[in-house]
């Protein structure tokens, strides 16, 4: 035959080209649901109050919502109240950065809440942390008793953060501790961020937010 067929052409035409399309990397899209199977509400102008949203906006790196947004988002009220506490902690507070930071990084390892500990990675070497501190940190009793890598108002904060998330009630000896490293505005302040993302762990894991 002189001639194939036009639809044969065709069909020969799209099994060669078939490997070519198949090595192009997919779209990345926003995730749609959580590991738990809980909607994320879409990033679109019905996400919420604008007031609101332009002030959650307000406190990410390029006003670009987080997975963890889109979640609280489903409850106005309850997401208004959560940014006004974190954008507290993470911006108005006088304790100190790194001692914040070392607290969040934590709280996330003792809860396995791997989205909180991935978010604060960078801030915890931005304020000050290394990158030994931070690998020890994936073991925080450990880290406890590592007077090389981290200081007494480390090591204390560790203590305070460790028993605060593991057994809720604090020793004397510890509250003693902390108190000789702090004032006690900033103890009350380490305090409430040990609380705060100690809930904010709780959130990530039960709700199942997965990393953008």
């Amino acid at each position: 035959m002189r001639h194939r067929p036009l639809a044969l052409f065709l069909a020969i035409a799209a099994v060669c080209a078939a490997p070519a399309l198949a090595d192009q990397p997919a779209a990345s899209s926003p995730k749609t649901v959580s590991r738990m199977g809980i909607p994320y509400k879409p990033d679109d102008v019905q996400i919420g109050p604008k007031e609101l949203v332009d002030a959650i906006r307000s406190r990410r790196p390029g006003g670009k919502l987080l997975n963890l947004d889109r979640m609280l988002l489903h409850s106005a009220a309850y997401a208004k109240g959560w940014n006004g506490l974190f954008g507290a902690i993470r911006g108005q507070l006088t304790v100190p950065p790194k001692l914040r930071e070392l607290t969040i990084m934590a709280v996330g390892a003792l809860n396995q809440a791997d989205y909180e500990w991935v978010q604060h990675e960078a801030e915890f070497t931005k304020a000050g942390g290394t990158a030994a501190q931070l690998a020890a940190l994936k073991n925080p009793t450990a880290a406890l008793k590592n007077d090389k890598l981290f200081d007494e108002p480390e090591r204390a904060t560790l203590a305070l953060t460790i028993e605060m998330t593991r057994s809720i009630k604090v020793s004397e000896a510890t509250m003693k501790r902390i108190r000789a490293v702090l004032p006690l505005d900033q103890l009350i302040e380490l305090i409430g961020t040990i609380a705060g993302y100690n809930m904010a762990s709780r959130f990530l894991v039960a709700t199942g937010v997965e990393l953008e």
